[in-house]
């Protein structure tokens, strides 16, 4: 029997990274982790994560430019995304869904609602 594929979190800030990657390990997630949206799609195509979790603002290649990018690779287009952003207007869900990505959580980031997004994402 395979093991679950992980939960890749994108995110640039430590400490958001830290609490996250804690946070999802308690409740039994198996999770990797990537600093910019280049490591991330280089992680996507190396780990096939079950869901990523992408910040919006990187360094190096930021979300929107990374979500587009994985969306236009064959190998890595049906990767379920959720996207992590400050940003907690209507248009900026609308821009995350346009992007590519299949659903949208705002930081401060409601956890129980996030394990409730991964688990539907990952089941289907």
């Amino acid at each position: 029997m395979s093991s679950p594929r992980p939960v890749l979190l994108v995110e640039d800030n430590e400490l958001n990274r830290d609490m996250l990657v804690r946070r999802l390990k308690r409740a039994g997630i198996a999770v990797i982790s990537a600093g910019d949206g280049a490591e991330a799609l280089r992680l996507m195509a190396e780990q096939r994560p079950s869901v990523v979790l992408m910040d919006m603002n990187l360094p190096v290649m930021d979300g929107w430019t990374a979500v587009r990018n994985a969306r236009a690779d064959a190998a890595l287009r049906d990767i379920p995304i959720i996207a992590l952003t400050a940003h907690a207007m209507d248009a900026d869900r609308q821009s995350a869904i346009a992007a590519g990505c299949d659903d949208y959580a705002t930081k401060p980031i409601d956890f129980p609602g996030l394990l409730a997004k991964i688990g539907k994402l990952a089941s289907a």
